[in-house]
């Protein structure tokens, strides 16, 4: 594992968190929150969405007293206009959802609420236009309508249309088709099954990056030994370097390629835990599941885990410990016969080699580095993300493991039986 494998690593962990974290939303409407004789501020989080984005709107007391917001669940919260033929009209759904409570909102003195409207959102901003957000708040033992800023609707970016498309949709519908045919919907069991197919699926060539890891390990002496005889001459270094991969026909990016081809994978799962299970997404499912119920699903696994809520303990220490012995069996290496034979002129091999030293050094740190890495984000996702990750760990241990022992097999069955003749 060399440092541009780590710096990559570490990309890609930073773009994972930014992206589950998400935007802070637009600062220019800040004025309309806290203004001048302003006491209850409302304000959307952008002056635009598309139509894949949350729409959320911030609310903020100016006052020294309690405000409460009239609540109208399972109504959407706060009241929705939109501007039809130059009238303003208000838009009204009321989605199958469970109400902890239908009691007033609350927000103290100098505090501020934020409202998302993910469980109505495709029912009421799925078309373009221009909209407004109006709440019903007591302030002061009056009733008053304070209206948010207008905000428009506009058509799906590119990204998003190919993202939930090709994406998050087929493995959306995956997800409740698996769910759907489970006794007890339970949510658990169903990423459990899902994660076994979307590993067989991914098997073929998760397998050939594994034994093209797997050979690009081997032949590190060689390539060590190019490096020094070329150290003066890059050109003729990368030359023969491919000619070498070529000859042993090994990708130096396979050891990237299973983590690559995963992570789209990962992102759409996180989302469809977080968001996907309320009424509002019914629009996504392929035409088979139009009739299914979502509220159906049993998101409480063995009786343990709340599946779309976080666990910081138990489960991140697991699937990190599993992160660790699939990166300790990726990274193990036969030693070669005359090393195991004099451990001491080992030792003294590996002083008299620094790169190889280093190389060495930069492996242990990702093998340690990466299981704690993976803790922090199992810990910060939904437990679904982290029981789908554990299980596809586990299944790329015994992956792994046949490929370690493949080479010891062949080689087994090429030695000659040598048989004892009693006299």
């Amino acid at each position: 594992m060399k440092l541009k494998d780590i710096l990559l690593f570490i990309a890609l962990f930073i773009i994972l968190s930014w992206l589950f974290k998400g935007c802070s939303g637009d600062t220019s409407l800040d004025p309309l929150l806290s203004g001048k004789d302003v006491k209850l501020g409302v304000a959307t989080t952008s002056m635009e969405f598309k139509q894949d984005d949350l729409v959320s709107v911030k609310l903020k007391n100016n006052t020294d007293k309690e405000i409460s917001i009239k609540n109208d669940c399972p109504g959407e919260p706060l009241n929705v206009y939109k501007n039809i033929n130059g009238e303003w009209q208000q838009l009204n759904v009321s989605p199958k959802i469970v109400c902890n409570s239908s009691d007033p909102l609350k927000i103290e003195a100098g505090k501020d609420l934020l409202i998302s409207y993910t469980s109505w959102n495709h029912a009421l901003f799925n078309e373009m236009g221009r909209y407004k957000i109006s709440a019903e708040a007591t302030i002061d033992g009056e009733e008053k309508t304070i209206d948010s800023n207008e905000f428009t609707v506009s058509g799906k970016s590119w990204f998003g249309y190919i993202w939930g498309t090709y994406f998050y949709q087929p493995i959306y519908n995956m997800l409740i088709y698996v769910v759907s045919n489970i006794p007890g919907y339970n949510l658990g069991w169903a990423i459990i099954i899902l994660t076994i197919i979307i590993r067989l699926i991914l098997f073929i060539p998760q397998q050939r990056a594994l034994q093209s890891q797997r050979k690009l390990q081997e032949i590190q002496p060689r390539i060590k030994k190019l490096q020094e005889q070329y150290k003066d001459n890059q050109q003729m270094l990368a030359q023969q370097t491919f000619a070498l991969y070529k000859e042993y026909k090994v990708n130096p990016f396979g050891s990237c390629l299973p983590l690559l081809i995963q992570l789209p994978i990962l992102i759409a799962l996180f989302f469809v835990i977080q968001n996907g299970l309320n009424p509002d997404n019914v629009f996504l499912l392929y035409q088979p599941l139009k009739n299914f119920d979502l509220s159906l699903i049993d998101v409480n696994f063995l009786g343990l885990l709340n599946l779309t809520k976080n666990e910081i303990y138990v489960l991140p220490l697991t699937v990190a410990a599993l992160q660790f012995i699939q990166m300790k069996l990726s990274t193990a290496r036969r030693k070669p016969k005359q090393d195991e034979d004099n451990p001491k002129k080992e030792s003294k091999e590996k002083e008299k080699k620094g790169g190889q030293a280093e190389m060495e050094m930069a492996t242990n740190m990702m093998t340690y580095f990466l299981p704690v890495m993976i803790a922090l984000f199992t810990a910060s996702a939904p437990s679904g993300v982290g029981v789908y990750w554990g299980v596809s760990t586990l299944f790329g241990i015994g992956q792994q493991l046949y490929v370690n022992n493949a080479k010891t097999r062949k080689k087994r069955s090429n030695e000659p039986e040598v048989k004892v003749i009693e006299k």
